[in-house]
């Protein structure tokens, strides 16, 4: 048992550096979501771990990840956006790893990491109504006009933040979850042996 927790940790460990570097490689989609809203796969390694290990690990890697950002990188929104990061990448890899804990197949490893792609997107909208953009404003004093102006650049008529993150943070975070989980569902039967410890 000793051994497995060990070789377990150490898994964890090494997804949850390959996710702080996958921090890094983002892009923005200006024809579709504003360009300060960025696509990454940083939760890719956590939705990997949260299936070979359990879903407790899931949340290990989400958190390390940013942990890992904090430390390093240093943080500009006093912790507000990491939070908001593991929260997400934790819902997401969590409730995947749930689901595929309790009958493994491939099946159920494609409907849990959709069932956690949809929470992520529906968590996305009240964590960021509450929490990211009120961080944006006070730490980036950058008025919350000025936020919606991004926005409705794109769509006029998004003349409110709930209706911004409705019609547009909720489907990208959602889009986000859906290749998280086709990412994994491509590359986890090859990469099994290493997150399982066999040969």
């Amino acid at each position: 048992m000793k051994k497995n927790t060990t070789r377990n940790l150490t898994v964890a460990a090494m997804l949850s550096a390959v996710a702080f570097i996958l921090m890094f490689i983002e892009f923005p989609l200006p024809m579709l979501i504003p360009s300060f809203v960025k696509m990454d796969f940083s939760d890719l390694p956590a939705l990997l771990g949260a299936f070979a290990l359990g879903p407790v690990y899931g949340v290990i890697i989400s958190f390390m990840k940013n942990l890992l950002h904090v430390v390093i990188k240093g943080t500009s929104t006093a912790l507000v956006g990491e939070l908001c990061n593991f929260m997400l990448g934790a819902v997401f890899s969590a409730l995947a790893g749930y689901l595929y804990k309790h009958h493994k197949s491939r099946k159920n490893a494609i409907i849990g990491a959709v069932a956690g792609a949809v929470a992520m997107a529906l968590f996305s909208v009240p964590s960021n109504y509450f929490i990211t953009y009120p961080a944006y404003v006070k730490f980036y004093h950058m008025p919350l006009e000025a936020i919606l102006g991004m926005y409705q650049a794109i769509m006029p008529s998004a003349n409110s933040l709930i209706k911004c993150l409705v019609i547009f943070n909720m489907p990208f975070t959602l889009v986000k979850g859906l290749l998280d989980a086709l990412i994994c569902m491509l590359i986890y039967k090859p990469l099994s042996p290493i997150l399982h410890g066999r040969k």
